[in-house]
């Protein structure tokens, strides 16, 4: 009975999270159903307005440039305010920017606030997911950013083909809508979702030190996830910025790009609920190993597509490494970070994305403008390659097998049972302990320090 088996399996993956979780669910869906400007900018602005394609390259710069400056800041303000408030500020702004966005018409003015709106929507992201580490259990934590993945790909899937049609009779609808949807985002937080940031008691205050972002930038090991995830984001950004120009390059036109990257958001909305079930219990360094391999050399293979099918098909490869490097990428992130500094790490971690993709389209267009596409998909074999070796060699630096985490938290118990109660969960990419969950808030002492 394959549709009882089915039936099951969803059933499973989506049981056992708490109610908070759902309505940070429903926040991100909602917030990804409205989404238009990022989607529809560059058109906005050279179909519309008549600007240049160099105008709009350098608002979508700055839209970009916003977000690595909100990355930081939205981590510093989810620890300091809460996850919460936060969460309320960027929201209420990013409807209010977005809809001045409709209005503007100088262009240094819609440069200004095409800034603003990369700043604010990417303020929200780091205190999403310390939220959601805030909220999860740790055993539950894969399968809940993997869960919340889908939303963003689900969402974003259905803005792309609404937002083709609003375009069509008005982009400041576009601009409204999205203004509204996020405002509504921002409804949903106030209603239905409680300030999840714990609070210390006394003797955790005077035993633990503040963590800061010097803090984060020496924690070497940390600085060393995020280092890795910033090569692995370089490749995956090559799908919206090298991939549409290499076919049109190779005479294809937009609307076979178009056909050839739904795969891509088809695949995630099917796969990433089974797949999740598959490897949420594997060993999370070796996944980011093969995930990044698979990635380069996904893209890698593009070199020798001739046809829409082998473009398809290069896309099923790398998009598989998606599936599989989003939730457990995440899922590390949150392992290594300690509870009163999970904003800040968080905003560490989205910053590395922010600043690939402003990377992405410059190396993209002078790689394929000096040598050719086909030198840029080997470029994408090559980094992916070393973030899989890096990702290898921090496995070394790390517990990684059942005995070594055993020792580790038991030594880690005995020193700290005294002043702050049982061990914490350990900070290993080698998954979680066998035995019964340490519970919600069992990583409160992870370590910042390599």
């Amino acid at each position: 009975m394959p549709l009882v088996a089915a039936g099951r399996a969803v059933r499973e993956s989506v049981s056992g999270l708490p109610r908070e979780f759902w309505w940070l669910w429903t926040s991100t869906l909602v917030n990804r159903l409205g989404a238009f400007v990022a989607t529809f900018m560059a058109l906005y602005l050279t179909l519309d307005r008549g600007y240049s394609a160099s105008y709009a390259g350098l608002v979508a710069s700055l839209h970009g440039l916003g977000g690595v400056v909100s990355s930081l800041g939205g981590g510093v303000m989810a620890d300091r305010l809460g996850r919460r408030p936060t969460l309320l500020i960027a929201q209420a702004s990013t409807a209010g920017s977005v809809a001045l966005l409709g209005f503007v018409r100088d262009p240094v003015a819609i440069a200004a606030v095409a800034f603003l709106v990369g700043a604010t929507s990417n303020a929200s992201r780091p205190a999403v997911q310390a939220m959601m580490a805030d909220i999860v259990r740790p055993e539950d934590r894969v399968r809940a950013f993997s869960l919340n993945y889908w939303a963003i790909n689900l969402g974003f899937a259905v803005s792309s083909m609404g937002a083709g049609f609003i375009a069509e009779v008005s982009y400041r609808a576009g601009f409204l809508a999205e203004a509204g949807m996020t405002l509504v985002c921002a409804i949903v937080v106030f209603l239905k979702l409680p300030e999840s940031r714990p609070e210390r008691t006394a003797a955790e205050k005077a035993g633990t030190q503040d963590v800061g972002l010097g803090t984060v930038v020496r924690d070497g090991r940390f600085m060393g996830v995020v280092g890795l995830s910033f090569l692995v984001a370089l490749i995956f950004q090559q799908g919206s910025v090298g991939l549409p120009v290499a076919m049109g390059e190779a005479g294809f036109t937009p609307a076979d790009y178009g056909l050839a990257i739904a795969v891509n958001g088809v695949l995630i909305v099917a796969l990433q609920i089974p797949v999740t079930r598959v490897i949420e219990h594997r060993d999370p360094g070796r996944l980011l190993v093969v995930s990044s391999v698979l990635a380069g050399y996904g893209f890698g293979l593009t070199a020798f597509a001739g046809s829409i099918g082998v473009f398809a098909l290069t896309v099923c490869v790398w998009t598989l490494a998606e599936i599989v490097n989003a939730p457990t990428q995440t899922g590390v992130v949150v392992r290594l970070s300690p509870v009163q500094g999970r904003g800040r790490y968080q905003g560490m971690y989205t910053m590395s994305w922010s600043v690939a993709a402003l990377v992405a389209p410059l190396m993209s267009g002078v790689v394929i403008d000096r040598w050719g596409a086909e030198w840029l998909w080997g470029l994408c074999a090559v980094i992916g390659t070393v973030a899989g070796v890096g990702y290898w060699a921090l496995m070394l630096r790390m517990p990684g097998s059942e005995v070594e985490v055993e020792v580790e938290f038991e030594v880690d118990a005995e020193a700290q049972a005294a002043a702050r109660g049982p061990a914490a969960e350990t900070p290993s990419l080698a998954g979680p302990r066998p035995g019964p969950s340490p519970g919600p808030d069992a990583d409160a002492d992870v370590r910042t320090t390599p």
